[in-house]
């Protein structure tokens, strides 16, 4: 049986439906203030719901009995609820669910993380505790630490309004990211439970052709047919945006936003060649959200 933390997510729910669908056992772990659609979506699918949270440690400790592997996407980046934070759920919840499936007796640990090169921030305080914890368990464990998901930055939550032919671009549109499919993530995830080379590792993952803003606006104009309307965010008023934040979470987003600017740096060489996955392009991306 494997655990999904976050399985009410983007990411975590994507995970849990290609694990029902190669036939595996799953356990979703949800909250009581979880959409009730998206609970029955899981349950839907063949999912096991279970009642949880990552700042209810004994809630945890029930989640991870009789689980084999645990992996977690869980984040408060999207889907913050009263009473959360990036320290207290991000950090410390996430510590307690290393605890907990240590204790239960879980054999292997997947953790969705962040790219190595992020600047600091509390989130990745959290991200770089959690990730030393994992390595310290004694449980067989993979760390994955994905570029920037095709889905959340081109995507309209994020500025990038391809229905009406409208994008933010942060910074001057000219540095490059390696985008990564959120599909691609979940294979990832999956193929790490099995995967020999995935044993006590580390990934960046991304895709092979980097591409800056520009670039993607270009093969949205392309795919669509229209051109698109520009709007540029000054990186001076990112690091202001940055300097002036007091919560975690806004200073979180702003250093990520700042970072993506700038352009973040993965090398995903060795996932390529371990995992040897056909991965998403932006092209294919654009044809599909398009149409």
């Amino acid at each position: 049986m494997i655990l999904v933390v976050g399985s009410t997510g983007f990411l975590g729910g994507e995970i849990c439906r290609r694990l029902v669908v190669a036939g595996k056992p799953v356990r979703g772990l949800v909250r009581s203030s979880s959409s009730p659609e998206k609970v029955e979506r899981l349950k839907a699918m063949g999912v096991q719901t279970v009642l949880g949270d990552l700042r209810e440690p004994g809630s945890l400790r029930e989640a991870c009995r009789g689980i084999d592997a645990v992996i977690t996407t869980a984040s408060t980046t999207i889907s913050m609820q009263p009473g959360d934070s990036i320290p207290i759920t991000d950090q410390q919840g996430q510590l307690e669910l290393v605890k907990a499936a240590r204790e239960a007796g879980v054999g292997r640990f997947i953790y969705i993380s962040i790219p190595l090169s992020m600047e600091d921030c509390p989130l990745t305080v959290a991200k770089r505790t959690v990730e030393k914890a994992i390595g310290t368990s004694g449980m067989v464990y993979t760390i994955l630490h994905p570029c920037i998901l095709m889905e959340v930055w081109l995507s309209p939550a994020i500025g990038f309004d391809y229905p009406n032919a409208k994008a933010t671009i942060y910074g001057d549109g000219h540095s490059k990211n390696r985008f990564i499919s959120l599909g691609d993530v979940a294979q990832y995830a999956i193929d790490s439970l099995s995967n020999p080379a995935a044993r006590n590792a580390a990934f960046e993952l991304g895709h092979p052709q980097p591409l800056n803003f520009l670039e993607v606006v270009r093969i949205f104009e392309k795919t669509g047919g229209k051109s698109f309307e520009l709007q540029f965010v000054p990186e001076a008023a990112l690091a202001a945006q940055r300097a002036a934040s007091t919560d975690p979470l806004q200073v979180s987003f702003a250093t990520l936003m700042l970072n993506v600017a700038h352009g973040i740096h993965v090398d995903s060489s060795w996932a390529t060649k371990v995992f040897a996955l056909p991965l998403v392009s932006v092209e294919d991306y654009a044809r599909r959200v398009l149409g």
